[in-house]
């Protein structure tokens, strides 16, 4: 059982920080591209990209890595791991959830004009990166102090 437990440990690891870089990666550089060009092209992108991000290659990290937290803290009951899955749900998946998708619907629909949606959007993003960052940390944690 150790081996399958390491073994999804890793795996949680490269799949939270997977998340951690896309959301990273989104805060610092993809908005801010964004908002430098005319309002109507940034909405127009925006709303390419929120069609084309559902895809295998997001769920694998977004959900992925949450069950693998939860399979290696139940296989384990190792108390990082448990933290790094309470903190990966609340900090990305129900942000996610609550603010960011609800949002990316409102652009998607013309209900909110991009550059209402921008900083608020990237406010809650940033979060998301600082949280699963913060996952993968305690991941890390896990790892390191297991015995």
């Amino acid at each position: 059982m150790e081996t399958l437990a390491i073994v999804l440990a890793v795996l949680a690891v490269v799949t939270t920080g997977a998340l951690a870089g896309l959301f990273y990666a989104y805060s610092m550089s993809v908005m801010w591209g964004l908002a430098a060009i005319p309002e109507e092209a940034a909405a127009a992108a925006m709303r390419s990209i929120n069609k084309k991000i559902i895809n295998p290659w997001l769920m694998l990290a977004f959900i992925g890595s949450m069950i693998l937290d939860a399979a290696v803290a139940v296989l384990t009951g190792n108390v990082w791991f448990w933290a790094a899955l309470a903190v990966n749900f609340v900090g990305s998946f129900l942000v996610t959830s609550i603010v960011n998708v609800p949002m990316n619907n409102a652009v998607d629909a013309g209900k909110l004009t991009f550059a209402e949606y921008q900083p608020r959007w990237t406010r809650w993003n940033t979060l998301r990166a600082v949280a699963s960052l913060a996952s993968l940390a305690l991941l890390a944690v896990g790892l390191l102090g297991w015995s």
